[in-house]
């Protein structure tokens, strides 16, 4: 039995917006928490981020910034 959830565009984007917005404020918090107390040889309690996933973030956010931007355009 296949079951179907049936969404105007409306509603679609509003999900498809909130869940980028997210994504964002998540991928935004990790590097907060990496910039405020980075982990390294004098602070082994620090917050620990790959530095491709530090410019990965940065770029993905960069990116969703002009994608939401082109939802609330619709």
């Amino acid at each position: 039995m296949t079951k179907k959830i049936k969404l105007s565009c409306g509603a679609a984007d509003r999900i498809t917006v909130a869940t980028l917005k997210n994504y964002r404020s998540n991928l935004k918090k990790e590097l907060k928490k990496y910039t405020k107390n980075p982990k390294t040889e004098s602070n082994p309690t620090g917050f620990w981020l790959h530095p491709e996933d530090v410019i990965g973030n940065q770029r993905r956010i960069e990116a969703l910034n002009l994608i939401i931007s082109d939802y609330t355009l619709l």
